[in-house]
């Protein structure tokens, strides 16, 4: 006679009783009050910049922002109106989009070809060479600003966007290129000797493989890298280009006089770098972790 084998339910998931839910919910009640604290006082100067932004002038230096909450018809859109009929803020902005996109993209294709090359390419001296890329970390950017202003000026470039990009490029790539080798050497390698088997080359493995998936890396050094340049203020300054950030910092020696300019210019400067911040922010996470964890 055959022996019957009896079949074994899975037990049905405990569930916990809604006084439990509740005391939990109880239990992280303080954390997130001061959480949610600490995320007002945060947004407090944010808010009172875009306030101060829309009122008159004349309002702004009588009395504080937080008056428009008890009179809310003194806000007027009309400091934006001006600000963008000023063909010096409207170039100024130019500028700044014109460094930022492109040391920004000069950055990122220069840093994943190198990026691939260190993590999967052989050719003597790799390892030594990462090491000096890695060394370079440590250099402070402010060193080199007059002798590369001097450098550029002797090549004739001097006082152009192309130095400011260049300069933010030299400074941005040991990280770029750290963090994209680190991304890169956690692809699993059979993929690419798959691929090499099938006989792709080098550059359709990089264009087809590397980069689609190595693009939260990518997306996440394109945000750190535009941030950076967005905000430059000192190397514009020192090589005598004017981005928004130069041309707000020069409406500050009459800022008496110009404040109802002042605002809406720095609130613009700062509306920008957030838009991008959050267009790629399900990637940023994933590019921060990058070569984390193999």
């Amino acid at each position: 006679m055959a022996a019957t084998e009896t079949v074994r339910l899975p037990a049905p998931a405990r569930r916990d009783p809604m006084s439990a839910k509740i005391l939990r919910g109880v239990g992280k009640l303080p954390l997130q009050i001061f959480l949610a604290v600490v995320a007002l006082l945060w947004l407090v100067p944010t808010i009172g910049l875009f306030i101060t932004s829309i009122l008159p002038a004349s309002e702004i230096t009588t009395s504080g922002w937080w008056k428009i909450f008890a009179h809310p018809s003194l806000a007027t859109f009309s400091n934006y109106s001006a600000l963008f009929h000023n063909a010096g803020l409207t170039q100024a902005m130019k500028t700044t989009a014109y460094i930022a996109v492109g040391n920004t993209l000069l950055v990122v294709i220069v840093a994943a070809l190198a990026g691939y090359a260190f993590a999967w390419l052989e050719f003597p001296g790799r390892d030594w060479i990462f090491i000096g890329v890695i060394a370079l970390l440590v250099v402070p950017l402010q060193m080199a600003l007059i002798p590369m202003f001097r450098l550029y000026d002797s090549f004739g470039i001097g006082g152009t966007v192309l130095s400011v990009i260049l300069f933010h490029a030299a400074f941005g790539l040991p990280f770029a290129i750290f963090l994209l080798r680190n991304f890169f050497i956690g692809i699993p390698k059979d993929i690419l000797e798959s691929a090499r088997i099938d006989g792709a080359s080098e550059l359709w493995i990089f264009l087809r493989l590397i980069l689609p998936l190595g693009l939260p890396a990518i997306a996440s050094l394109a945000i750190f890298q535009f941030l950076w340049t967005w905000n430059d203020l000192i190397v514009s300054l020192t090589f005598n280009v004017q981005p928004i950030t130069v041309w707000i910092n020069g409406q500050m020696r009459q800022f008496s006089s110009s404040i109802d300019i002042i605002a809406p210019a720095a609130f613009l400067s700062l509306v920008v770098p957030l838009v991008i911040f959050f267009a790629f922010q399900r990637y940023f996470v994933q590019g921060l972790l990058a070569g984390s964890v193999k």
